[in-house]
């Protein structure tokens, strides 16, 4: 009798098993939390005070039943979410949501190396210096690593997010003013359902759902691992989510409560609407740190992401643990994503057009991927199929936050 075939193998998992499993949720947990995601919720906090907060309370159950149904099918069939697409649904199919998929990799890729050349300017780097280094060291971690330590890179790298933390023991927000606002939502106010779509569609992105189940099947996990892959993801939503409560505090307790609110569209705009009242050293230095994190690490995640799905379709090895001669067309479109957008960003083209079509784009594909995640699950072998309750529930929160995914992709094109 294998795992498969006995619920009983999905025990409680041991310190020991966690660590030897956890990781891809975490990565992509940390990777979720990127430039734009940051610039969303300090908007959010900027503009709305804490009347978001309970948005970012919210979205960790949500984030957790997405991201669980990705880690169920990576152990239980061992295969790409492309591959199954494809296997169950066609080519066609198959193509469509990888095709699409790039080019949400790509956008986002592109926001993430502008955010790293902000951070650049506030350090006196121009753009150019800030893609060779950034583009060069991503570029030779990949070529040089296997899959667990370029795993455990990202997590370091990503770790700097928790300086959002620090960010908001010097805002010092009034718990008398958090309490106030945050139960103070303005459902009827459109501007602001706009903003609550915008930070839903920020946290749930169609890579994550790529990402999550590709590290899964790389990691070689198996179902008896999937207790500890579940805690694993579960510990990267709520940590993800405090992050961005902690921008969105921080944005609140400064510009919120001085009615200077600003198009906060920059990492730059960021770190200078708030030193004023963080200080020079305090507001740039910590702001760039997790801003380095944030932003790194969602790179890495979206390159391999566009890498290793593209591969998968060709049916070609994508494996980190493979050698570079051994997997040229994955290595070979790794480096080629990371060069010719880290070109276009130290260009200095104007991509706030861009930027904007990217989302729609995103928001717009959100249901097909998660309606496809969802069809997925429902069609593993039992015990781990999709079914009763569960189903029902699932089934909800893809439905609520597709609607809003593509209210704020709609949103967009017409703002």
């Amino acid at each position: 009798m294998t795992a498969l075939d006995d619920p009983l193998s999905l025990r409680k998992p041991g310190l020991g098993r966690f660590f030897a499993v956890a990781g891809p949720g975490m990565v992509v947990m940390l990777a979720d939390t990127d430039a734009g995601s940051v610039i969303t919720a300090a908007q959010s906090g900027a503009v709305w005070g804490y009347r978001l907060l309970w948005l970012q309370l919210f979205l960790v159950p949500v984030l957790y039943v997405v991201q669980e149904l990705t880690v169920r099918l990576g152990t239980v069939t061992g295969q790409g979410h492309a591959y199954l697409i494809s296997h169950h649904f066609g080519r066609f199919w198959a193509w469509f949501s990888v095709s699409t998929l790039l080019v949400c990799c790509l956008g986002a890729l592109l926001t993430e190396l502008a955010g790293l050349a902000g951070v650049g300017a506030l350090l006196g780097l121009s753009a150019p210096l800030t893609m060779a280094l950034v583009v060069g060291a991503l570029i030779a971690m990949a070529w040089s690593h296997s899959y667990r330590t370029v795993e455990r890179i990202a997590m370091a790298i990503g770790a700097f997010e928790l300086v959002f933390l620090a960010v908001v023991l010097l805002a010092r927000p009034d718990p008398a003013a958090v309490a106030a606002q945050a139960t103070d939502i303005p459902f009827g106010n459109e501007k602001y359902l706009y903003l609550v779509a915008a930070n839903i569609g920020a946290v749930i992105m169609p890579w994550m759902v790529f990402f999550q189940q590709s590290a899964v099947v790389e990691k070689k996990l198996t179902p008896a691992d999937l207790p500890a892959a579940r805690l694993d993801t579960i510990i990267g939503a709520v940590l993800t989510q405090i992050i961005m409560a902690a921008v969105l505090v921080a944005t609140a307790a400064t510009l919120g409560q001085s009615g200077q609110a600003a198009d906060l569209d920059t990492v730059e705009r960021i770190a200078e609407a708030i030193t004023p009242f963080l200080g020079e050293f305090g507001g740039k230095l910590l702001f760039g740190l997790g801003m380095t994190g944030a932003a790194l690490v969602a790179a890495i995640v979206v390159t391999l992401t566009a890498a290793r799905t593209l591969s998968e379709m060709l049916g070609v090895k994508c494996s980190l643990d493979n050698k570079p001669s051994e997997a040229p067309w994955f290595y070979g479109a790794y480096a080629a994503t990371l060069i010719v957008c880290g070109l276009v960003v130290a260009s200095g083209l104007n991509l706030v057009s861009l930027s904007v079509g990217v989302q729609v784009m995103n928001a717009l594909l959100l249901p097909f991927v998660l309606g496809f995640l969802y069809l997925l699950a429902r069609r593993l072998p039992p015990p781990f199929r999709l079914r009763g309750v569960h189903a029902a529930l699932c089934a909800a929160v893809i439905a609520v936050a597709s609607a809003f995914a593509v209210y704020s992709g709609l949103a967009g094109m017409f703002e």
